[in-house]
C-alpha cells in the first residue's frame, strides 16, 4: 500500500498535476498573469546569473583580519608590571 502511494505521489509531481489544479483554483486577470510570469522569468534569471557567478568566482578563504598592534595602554601596562 505504501509503495502504490509513493508511486502515485511521484507520478503526480512529475506530471505537476498539483500546479495546474492550482493554476485553475481561481481565475487570473490577463495583466495578473502576465505580472506573474515575469516575475517568474526574473526569478529564473537571477538565479541563472546567480550559478554563473559561483561557477567562475574560485572559491577562496575570505582575507584574514590584521594583526592588532597594542595601543598606548598595553605598553604602558607591560613597563608597570616588568619592574
Amino acid at each position: 500500500m505504501e509503495n502504490a502511494l509513493r508511486r502515485f505521489k511521484r507520478k503526480v509531481q512529475s506530471e505537476d498535476i498539483i500546479k495546474e489544479i492550482k493554476k485553475h483554483s481561481y481565475y487570473m486577470k490577463p495583466g495578473e498573469k502576465r505580472r506573474a510570469k515575469q516575475a517568474l522569468s526574473r526569478k529564473r534569471l537571477r538565479k541563472k546569473q546567480r550559478r554563473e557567478r559561483a561557477c567562475r568566482l574560485p572559491r577562496t578563504a575570505p582575507p584574514l583580519p590584521a594583526p592588532c598592534e597594542p595601543g598606548p595602554r598595553s605598553s604602558i601596562w607591560n613597563t608597570m608590571t616588568r619592574s
